[in-house]
């Protein structure tokens, strides 16, 4: 049910707002907005649209040297010509945070207790009695769902899951029950299922509250599951100002329409290959961290197979040992128990000429390509640095295989001789699946490869992997917790959880007619029910 709306006296009203960044990108371009009490607004869009522009316009954090022109008024109050002092008066009391990487946002030496007492510290003023902050902080913890908040105060950030973080973080945003919450890609990093209950969570608290809420992401499946308004941003323009049901029946642009068809886009009817020729053979997996007491069982009995040229995909919540298995299968880490095999040969236990041996047939992918690839070099060095290592042809053959790669990933030539920095992320990823095949390997072992990309950019790499797999008869083990995307690109799927592979079967068997309890907890979270419920009504 949709929020109350003050609509005579807007929370946020921004008039002709244009922001140009110091190397001369405008990143904001004659926007003019008016957000009521009470509402929640997703700001949907690419990489680069001007979502985060737009919003660090409303909280002061643009970098120096940045050019600002036009109105933003938070209230009755015009913000661009506020001072450091004022601010600080503003964020966390009037318009709160919640960042998008809870890791990289709390301090790995305070405690979470002190993180939270924090925000009453700051802002005296407040009406929070000092005798009170720690029973005010125990309660916020509470309010978002965490169990034993009490012991969780003296609790460090890396005790907690991700999961929990992100509802710490949650917590101090509402600390001071501001009336604007900006939100900024929360739950990008989380899997289906956790993230359905941080967002629920979000949501409850802020109706309950009447907090107007600007809720930033790349995933309109998501936006459309809790907005009660959607922007559509591109090229630092809003394209679409809509209710949800609007944006689907009433849209006419070409790039909102291009983000409703990825977000309705279905399985890609992979054919189930069945056949004896295995890339991956894993069985009877084990892996246990620490002995004794300690000892944390991460993969417990493990087995699959993968065959050549098709693509298995590992699905499963944070720490249900997806990444662990992959590590094994690429001799990054020893199995307690069981057997994997690359191309008939066993890589449990393998030494460094076997592990050398190994990484030239069978690459991994990272999640990041932010830090996978050396910001230092230039992406033709970039791309020749595994055939340097692996000593392979001569300098002229060398710089003949960056161009042959780079024309085989859809980059263009004049990238060469850019650096990492100076490049999209879709384009960064390009220049690392590039360099994974650089040496010939006929094996990818794709990591939460995609899950730092928008959905557009996520929709241009799966078709690269789709095209270069019948180009070169790749093989590809793809980890992730984004259901749409494994239904998107897989033959197989495996769903994991809590260390073992509780089911096993084609796209089609999983997803339409899945036969674990925990396989059916998992669907049921995916974003998108608003979205796959309005096209059931237009459809009928």
């Amino acid at each position: 049910m949709n929020a109350p709306q003050n609509t005579a006296n807007p929370v946020i009203r921004i008039e002709d707002l244009t922001v140009q960044y110091a190397q001369g990108t405008i990143a904001a371009d004659n926007i003019n907005l008016q957000i009521p009490g009470g509402q929640i607004v997703a700001i949907v869009g690419e990489s680069g649209s001007g979502k985060s522009t737009l919003t660090k316009s409303l909280i002061g954090l643009l970098p120096q040297g940045t050019k600002s022109t036009g109105s933003v008024r938070f209230g009755g109050t015009e913000v661009t010509t506020l001072n450091v002092h004022e601010w600080r008066k503003i964020r966390g009391a009037g318009i709160g945070l919640v960042p998008q990487d809870p890791g990289a946002s709390l301090d790995p030496v305070k405690t979470i207790g002190s993180q939270v007492i924090e925000v009453f510290r700051l802002h005296p003023s407040r009406s929070v009695p000092k005798a009170q902050w720690r029973s005010k902080a125990i309660e916020l913890l509470e309010s978002v769902g965490i169990d034993r908040a009490e012991s969780r105060m003296s609790q460090y950030p890396h005790e907690l899951s991700g999961g929990l973080k992100q509802r710490v973080l949650i917590a101090i945003a509402f600390a001071l029950n501001p009336k604007l919450l900006i939100a900024d890609e929360p739950t990008s990093a989380l899997d289906v299922t956790v993230q359905r209950t941080v967002l629920e969570i979000f949501v409850s608290l802020a109706r309950k509250n009447g907090t107007t809420v600007l809720f930033v992401t790349h995933d309109l499946a998501v936006a459309t599951d809790i907005a009660d308004r959607v922007l559509v941003m591109n090229s630092g323009r809003i394209l679409e100002d809509r209710s949800v049901a609007e944006l689907v029946s009433q849209s006419i642009d070409p790039y909102t329409k291009a983000l409703l068809d990825q977000a309705y886009a279905t399985a890609n009817q992979q054919d189930t290959r069945s056949t004896d020729d295995l890339a991956i053979s894993v069985a009877n997996l084990g892996k246990v961290f620490g002995k004794g007491t300690a000892a944390h069982t991460a993969v417990s009995s493990v087995s699959f197979d993968v065959a050549r040229g098709t693509t298995f995909s590992l699905v499963g919540e944070s720490g249900s040992g997806k990444s662990t298995t992959a590590k094994i299968i690429m001799g990054l880490l020893e199995a307690s128990n069981g057997s994997a095999r690359v191309n008939g040969n066993e890589v449990t236990g393998i030494g460094g000429k076997q592990r050398y041996a190994l990484w030239r047939e069978a690459q991994l992918v990272y999640q990041n390509p932010d830090s996978a690839l050396d910001p230092r070099q230039r992406v033709e060095a970039i791309i020749a640095e595994p055939m340097v290592n692996y000593r392979l042809g001569d300098a002229a053959w060398r710089r003949a295989r960056v161009a042959q790669l780079m024309e085989q990933v859809n980059l263009g030539a004049e990238l060469a001789s850019k650096r990492p920095g100076e490049l999209s992320g879709g384009q960064r990823q390009r220049v690392a699946i590039a360099r994974a095949l650089a040496n010939g390997a006929k094996i990818l072992v794709l990591d939460e490869a995609l899950s730092a990309l928008d959905v557009l950019t996520q929709e241009q790499i799966l078709e690269l992997l789709d095209t270069l797999q019948r180009e070169e008869n790749l093989t590809y083990l793809f980890i992730s917790h984004d259901l749409h995307v494994v239904e998107r690109i897989s033959h197989q799927v495996g769903v994991m959880r809590g260390g073992e592979l509780v089911e096993v079967g084609s796209v089609a068997q999983v997803f339409s007619d899945p036969q674990h309890e925990y396989t059916r907890t998992l669907l049921a979270a995916n974003p998108g029910r608003v979205l796959r419920e309005l096209a059931e009504t237009r459809s009928r």
